[in-house]
This record gives C-alpha cells, sequence and structure tokens, in this order.
C-alpha cells in the first residue's frame, strides 16, 4: 500500500537549479524536496501540490493532480535538461501543472522523480523525472485522459515520468475506466493543429 508523504519543495534551491538547467547548464533537474517529511497533521495549504498515482481506465497508472486530474508528458519537450516547449496557444490547451506551494503531497510517486522547471514567464512547472507535466483543457472529469496519443506527442505521464500506453479514456470518476469495453485508437483527429493537439 502507498504512503502519503508530505514534501517541501526547495524553493530557492529549485529556483537556482532550474535556472541553470533552463540555461542549458549541467542538465541537472531542480530537487522538489529538501529531504525532510513534515508531519501530516501541521495545517493544509491550499494551494498545496498533490500528486497521486491512479489506476486510469486502460492505461494502468498514471499522475494525477490535486483535483484527480491525468497529468501529460509532451514529446516536444526534453528531459535531460528538463525544459518545457509548450507556450501561448499550446498553453492554453495544455495547462502546464504548476508548483503553486512550497509543499507538495506525494502519494505513489517517488520523491526523488518530482521536480520543478522555471517557465518563461517565471512560474515554476512540475516535472517526474525531467518531464514537464501538463493538463488537457478538454479532460473535464478526474478519469478523463482524452489528451492520450493525441498528435502521438502527448501522452498520460506514469510516476516514473515514462508515457502511458493504452486508449483515451472518458471516466466517470477519480480512477474510472471508460464504460466501453472496445478499447479506442489514439485520437489523431481534425480537434489537433499546429503540432499541438489543440
Amino acid at each position: 500500500m502507498n504512503r502519503t508523504r508530505v514534501i517541501v519543495l526547495a524553493a530557492s534551491a529549485a529556483f537556482g537549479l532550474a535556472t541553470v538547467a533552463a540555461c542549458g547548464g549541467n542538465g541537472a533537474q531542480a530537487p522538489a524536496a529538501g529531504g525532510q517529511a513534515q508531519q501530516t497533521n501541521q495545517p493544509t495549504d491550499p494551494n498545496q501540490v498533490k500528486l497521486t498515482a491512479t489506476t486510469v481506465g486502460q492505461l494502468g497508472q498514471v499522475v494525477t493532480d490535486a483535483a484527480g486530474m491525468t497529468l501529460y508528458r509532451f514529446d516536444a519537450d526534453t528531459a535531460n535538461p528538463p525544459a518545457s516547449n509548450c507556450y501561448d496557444q499550446c498553453a492554453q490547451t495544455w495547462p502546464p501543472e504548476l508548483a503553486t506551494s512550497s509543499t507538495a503531497t506525494l502519494d505513489g510517486i517517488d520523491q526523488s522523480a518530482v521536480g520543478v522547471i522555471l517557465r518563461k514567464d517565471g512560474t515554476k512547472q512540475i516535472t517526474i523525472n525531467g518531464w514537464a507535466v501538463y493538463r488537457y483543457a478538454k479532460d473535464t472529469a478526474p478519469g478523463d485522459a482524452k489528451g492520450q496519443g493525441l498528435m502521438q506527442k502527448w501522452y498520460a505521464v506514469t510516476p516514473q515520468g515514462k508515457k502511458a500506453a493504452g486508449a483515451p479514456t472518458s471516466g466517470t470518476g477519480a480512477g474510472a475506466t471508460s464504460g466501453s469495453s472496445k478499447p479506442a485508437a489514439p485520437t489523431t483527429t481534425s480537434e489537433t493543429a499546429g503540432g499541438y493537439g489543440y
């Protein structure tokens, strides 16, 4: 059984390392944690980042956010050094998962896999094993993974930072599978444009 852990994001260290990584330094990913666990009975930060390994449809375990929404990685990004290449209209369709707090709760995700990168606008985006992670604007409920396989560039991200395999899912709740027993092919329809899946 997975334990829930509360970690402290090392804001100043993350900023410094993220800046080095963004500038093509040694490729080091900014650490998300200072290595210190906090008691879970401390006051909860309403902006606290929560990442959970959740079984979503036929995708198996993928990372979801505090609202239970599936998180994705983008093949046009890089993990070494960690960098995002999704901005402007792309980021409207694929909003980056931001480090909105100095603390994060992880459930089923190794603390060493989680980090942050500095985006062009100065915000800090969560990474899993170096891959920047995003939500998909057309996912409307926990358990949705409608962005899976879009343009063959967008994939739900596993707790290890890998691409999830499987068909897009339209869920009915957190961790829910789709009602269809027949898997759908990955979506590469006309709803995609500009190579970003929007």
